[in-house]
């Protein structure tokens, strides 16, 4: 995967081994002190830590462990924030994700149930990518829907890079190469705007597709 850092890395998740042991690392006070009413403070804690790189299993563990406990006031932000965070936990937990994934759509859906434009379509994004790379593990969803939703955001949203990011990647991800380039090119124009690990995937999904000179983007990706 060419070093790539994907928000899910969901397909090496479920092919690789899966080791029942205790997280590693310890838990920065930053995610222990967060309002442990409010999960959404937690989701922005342990964000916060992994875009410093700076985070470890244990944090994300506890910060898991820290917005299940907390009660669902019946927002899009906290079902955002439950499905985010086991979402960041799935990442490293090998043969053992499968049931975060199932934690995650349930609570990306609940989220899109109730404000489905919460955060500029935050959550569609987040599912949409979910079945792309992983719809094949869960009961309802799959790649096809996947795009479909990834493509709802970019036609409501074409202005942000993420969203142009998270549907190349689906392309890819399907050996589709030819529909990703426009979408690769907007991400690329729009580098400044994504986070350290958005760059990295962006990236990688440059070097899957045979390097930056075979990504020409002159006329290609333009935005209203």
């Amino acid at each position: 995967m060419h070093g790539r850092c994907s928000a899910l890395a969901l397909a090496a998740l479920l092919v690789a081994p899966g080791v029942a042991c205790k997280p590693r690392g310890s838990v920065d006070p930053s995610i222990a002190e967060a309002d442990q009413d409010d999960a959404w403070a937690v989701y922005e804690a342990l964000e916060t830590r992994i875009a410093g790189g700076q985070d470890s299993e244990a944090e994300r563990a506890a910060a898991l462990e820290r917005v299940r406990a907390v009660a669902d006031d019946q927002t899009a932000a906290y079902a955002y924030a439950r499905a985010a965070v086991a979402g960041r936990v799935a990442e490293g937990r090998g043969l053992k994700a499968l049931k975060l994934l199932r934690e995650m759509q349930r609570w990306a859906l609940e989220s899109i149930e109730r404000d489905p434009s919460f955060r500029e379509m935050a959550a569609t994004r987040m599912l949409g990518t979910l079945y792309v790379l992983a719809g094949q593990h869960l009961e309802q969803g799959d790649s096809e829907d996947g795009l479909e939703l990834l493509e709802d955001v970019v036609d409501a949203h074409p202005e942000a890079p993420v969203n142009h990011l998270r549907l190349a990647e689906g392309y890819i991800a399907l050996g589709d190469i030819d529909p990703a380039l426009a979408s690769l090119c907007v991400a690329q124009r729009g580098r400044g705007q994504l986070s350290g690990q958005e760059q990295r995937l962006l990236d990688g999904l440059i070097d899957d597709i045979g390097g930056a000179d075979l990504l020409s983007c002159e006329g290609q990706g333009e935005t209203p």
